[in-house]
């Protein structure tokens, strides 16, 4: 750790892995603040709309994200962190199948990706900092003191996500959404700019197969908090 700077643990990884609720019980077990990185993205893409500025522009993107105005609520258990956009709360709104895949075509863009840099870096207060995102150890936070990468087979992701929409009333195909997991990680893991990827000092965690809680003591230990 960096001496006077708050501890950050990061939580890389695909999309579909459980890092979004692991990042959360992590923060609510620690007591630290939490960051959403994804849904940066996914916000610059929604304010962008707004504001009809295509996912084309990348100079009108830069200004879009340059200015975003979030901010990230904790919520109950098993239920995602509450996102508000200029005091709005847009958090179903940016959970969308297309949400994501426009976030994946902003996050290819470099200069958005550096309007975005200091942004997250000002999440780093204390007592402490939990990360989720797919650059957070390797980019964002490179001196972070404990980095986990959480990762997932295809098939069980998309089995995960199938279940997340059918209980919310959503008519999904298994087989589109494999297809769709399968092509955001090519795209994602092959981009020039950040690619997902585990930083070199990560400990890399396979949740296939496992409960939350048995991910969640694997981070535990991770972060010496067992």
């Amino acid at each position: 750790m960096v001496h006077g700077v708050a501890p950050v643990i990061t939580v890389d990884g695909p999309g579909g892995s459980g890092k979004g609720t692991i990042t959360q019980m992590l923060a609510r077990k620690l007591g630290w603040h939490l960051l959403d990185s994804g849904a940066l993205y996914r916000l610059t893409a929604l304010a962008a709309g707004r504001q009809g500025v295509s996912l084309a522009d990348e100079e009108g993107l830069v200004k879009v994200a340059a200015g975003l105005d979030v901010a990230f609520e904790p919520t109950p258990e098993g239920e995602p962190v509450k996102v508000i956009l200029a005091g709005r709360d847009v958090t179903a709104e940016i959970r969308t199948e297309s949400a994501g895949d426009n976030a994946s075509k902003v996050a290819v863009m470099q200069s958005v990706r550096d309007a975005l840099l200091q942004r997250q870096r000002d999440f780093r207060q204390a007592p402490g900092l939990v990360a989720d995102g797919r650059d957070m150890g390797t980019v964002v936070f490179p001196d972070a003191p404990v980095k986990i990468f959480l990762t997932a087979s295809a098939e069980e992701r998309a089995q995960r996500r199938y279940g997340q929409l059918k209980d919310a009333g959503v008519n999904v195909s298994i087989d589109a959404l494999l297809e769709e997991i399968r092509v955001r990680d090519e795209r994602d893991m092959n981009r020039s700019a950040a690619p997902l990827k585990p930083a070199d000092d990560a400990q890399v965690i396979d949740s296939t197969g496992l409960s939350i809680e048995e991910v969640l003591g694997r981070c535990m230990a991770a972060a010496g908090q067992a």
